[in-house]
């Protein structure tokens, strides 16, 4: 399959920049854009597509204006941010496919290639006048989206690509037969949607769909990692099966769990956790594979009173180490590299590679940084020189050397470093009243807003304003709250996260329903906020003042109503 772009196009299949991909068969190849995405639902199934959505405040006004020159089609977009240019070819089955695809700058630009669902083929600088060629690998297979139950095909090849002024000038698409990499995971390694216009900082981003551009010239990468998974879900909801029907002999299996499966308590690291990852490796080396464990990736977590790092992950690092002994199999320890990366940056400065407000997951900076970890561990491993590649494929190719990807001599790449202040988007004043659907506003249907507050209610507001991690593992420190209580994992997610003032602790108990004052909310309100941001000097009331959450006719001594607590909630959030 090979397709031209371009006025001056010749040779394979021309598109002209009005060509759009049909779903119904009328057109078996063209570009994705509002058009045809509005028009046939499954081409709004991220999973299915290229992974791009206009932002939800955008989708009237926003245009991907496809047009073509002699040296191609491109976007025609001067706005903020850039719109991605998405091409989509139909295949004739799944599998693995080489493609070839050849790009002209009209204008010097930092582009980024995307293969699928949204995973980094590459980023090049190109030069005003330049035309660039590279080859990559990717794999097609069924999935199962989010909202479905049962796996849905998918035979068609989305190529993407995201510049100013940057040309699709032709693609040519071939079957490909060779190992292949296979991941399992959650949220923090899946294939995360972007909205466009497009900014690297705030996107959703996991490590996975970044994985294929320091692997993608030598092997495919089909990830299979779903947000909210665990070690237990990932096969009830038939994830697993779809990967373990196609990995074949010699082909790697990447397995990252950890974040999921501590919020239950019966898949703790020294029990159900492990138990489940010793199947997984059982089953996969049964079939000839090649399994890898990947220690789960480090937060931006830190404690509130004491300021230091706060490893929520630790005995789940351990027990992919102790597991992987046994096994006598690679452990990829990307926990240690993460975090060893958050503590060496600090909370402030790592937070320009997580999503904003987010402390868990990774902004496409950091999925690509921590990308690298895992690469730099298969390097160490040796588990890309020990992987047999059929002939053909020359040293050159197979190193990546003389690509213009920015990799260096030996095919390594080079950092994508994030600006120290994250851009945004302004959104238009004629759009600033739109609420997205998807972003329930914090406390809005608030229950008795005028009952005082209790301490158990305190600490679930601060753990939800702040978007702390929440757990549904409780370890009975406090002897008066008992694990199965609605509010037991919020004192759980505070105690871990420091939040907790230590006068509140009186022989092992937190007295959960006491009544809470002024004062002491301020302390855990405040208590939060420093593990995210630092506090001006002074006390809790001077702080509070300094920051303007204070209510009007507020008395520090005197019991909290909860219409005034989420009043001062809605006032702190980051």
């Amino acid at each position: 399959m090979n397709y031209t772009f371009g006025i001056d196009a010749a040779g394979g299949e021309r598109v002209p920049a009005a060509f759009l991909y049909d779903t119904k068969g009328a057109h078996s190849f063209g570009f994705l854009t509002e058009e045809n995405r509005n028009g046939q639902p499954q081409l709004r199934i991220a999973e299915l597509n290229d992974g791009f959505a206009p932002v939800y405040w955008a989708k009237d006004f926003i245009h991907t204006n496809v047009k073509e020159d002699a040296h191609g089609c491109y976007v025609d977009w001067d706005g903020e941010g850039a719109l991605p240019l998405t091409f989509v070819c139909d295949v004739p089955r799944e599998g693995n496919y080489a493609v070839e695809v050849t790009l002209y700058a009209g204008e010097d630009a930092q582009a980024l290639l995307f293969l699928g669902r949204r995973r980094l083929a590459v980023r090049v600088a190109l030069a005003a006048g330049e035309t660039w060629s590279g080859r990559f690998l990717t794999n097609i297979c069924p999935i199962i989206p989010r909202g479905y139950e049962m796996p849905m095909e998918d035979l068609t090849l989305d190529v993407t690509v995201v510049g100013v002024g940057v040309h699709f000038n032709r693609i040519e698409v071939t079957p490909w037969e060779g190992p292949t990499i296979y991941i399992a995971g959650d949220s923090t390694v899946t294939d995360q949607s972007a909205d466009y216009p497009y900014l690297p900082g705030s996107s959703y981003c996991g490590w996975g769909q970044m994985l294929s551009a320091y692997v993608g010239r030598r092997f495919p990468v089909s990830n299979h990692a779903h947000s909210g998974l665990t070690t237990e879900s990932f096969r009830e909801e038939g994830h697993y099966a779809i990967l373990y029907e196609r990995i074949k002999p010699g082909d790697i299996c990447l397995i990252q769990f950890g974040h999921n499966d501590q919020k239950l308590m019966h898949l703790l690291a020294e029990g159900g956790y492990r138990d489940n990852l010793i199947r997984y490796l059982t089953g996969l080396l049964e079939k000839g594979a090649r399994p890898m464990l990947v220690t789960p990736l480090a937060r931006n977590s830190w404690m509130g009173g004491s300021g230091a790092y706060n490893d929520l992950l630790a005995d789940y690092a351990r027990v992919c180490r102790e597991v992987g002994a046994v096994f006598r199999i690679p452990v990829l320890d990307l926990h240690e590299k993460s975090m060893a990366f958050v503590k060496r940056e600090g909370r402030e400065a790592a937070k320009r590679y997580f999503f904003p407000s987010d402390y868990t997951h990774s902004n496409d900076y950091g999925a690509y940084l921590f990308a690298g970890f895992v690469y730099e561990e298969l390097a160490r491993e040796k588990v890309l020189e020990k992987t047999v590649h059929f002939a053909g494929e020359s040293d050159r190719e197979a190193s990546g050397q003389g690509s213009r990807d920015g990799a260096d001599e030996k095919g390594r790449q080079q950092s994508w470093e994030p600006p120290q202040v994250l851009p945004v988007l302004c959104v238009p004043e004629e759009y600033a009243q739109l609420k997205n659907p998807a972003d329930e506003h914090l406390f809005e249907d608030l229950e008795r807003p005028q009952d005082v507050l209790n301490r158990a209610e305190a600490l679930s507001f601060v753990v939800e304003t702040l978007h702390f991690f929440p757990t549904n593992v409780y370890n009975d420190m406090f002897t008066d709250v008992i694990g199965h209580e609605t509010y037991a994992g919020a004192v759980e997610c505070a105690w871990q996260n420091g939040l907790i003032p230590q006068e509140l602790i009186e022989n092992n108990t937190l007295q959960p329903t006491r009544e809470v004052d002024g004062n002491t909310f301020l302390r855990i309100l405040l208590n939060g906020y420093a593990t995210r941001k630092d506090l001006p000097a002074g006390g809790d009331v001077e702080n509070a003042q300094a920051l303007g959450i204070l209510p009007e006719h507020f008395v520090p001594g005197e019991p909290l109503t909860r219409r005034a607590a989420a009043d001062m909630c809605r006032k702190i959030m980051i």
